[in-house]
């Protein structure tokens, strides 16, 4: 993708992503399932998901998985508010920058 990726759009995705899941999805999936639709390193995702989990938009919790630990991230409800409000702002963006490319009215 030749268009840069902010970090409030990262943390939109990755809000998506995660709460696809119901009971929550772990870091490596995250990252695949984020890989679908852009082009981004699990060394730009971690720091995503610890922000988000600062922010108190995520929590996690550890499942045995293999032998080992598999931390997994899980959507909170004050992180569907703002998933909800990153939602409602693609709309408007999106929708503006589709008219100016389609040669429509600017509104």
């Amino acid at each position: 993708m030749i268009f840069n990726t902010g970090a409030a759009l990262l943390d939109a995705i990755v809000l998506a992503v995660v709460s696809r899941e119901e009971e929550g999805t772990y870091g490596y999936k995250i990252t695949q399932d984020v890989r679908r639709v852009l082009e981004v390193s699990e060394s730009t995702l971690y720091p995503v998901l610890r922000r988000l989990q600062k922010d108190q938009c995520l929590e996690t919790y550890d499942r045995e998985f293999a032998g080992r630990n598999r931390r997994y991230y899980k959507v909170t409800e004050k992180g569907m508010v703002q998933m909800n409000l990153y939602r409602e702002e693609w709309k408007s963006y999106s929708t503006k920058i589709s008219r100016l490319f389609e040669g429509g009215e600017l509104k």
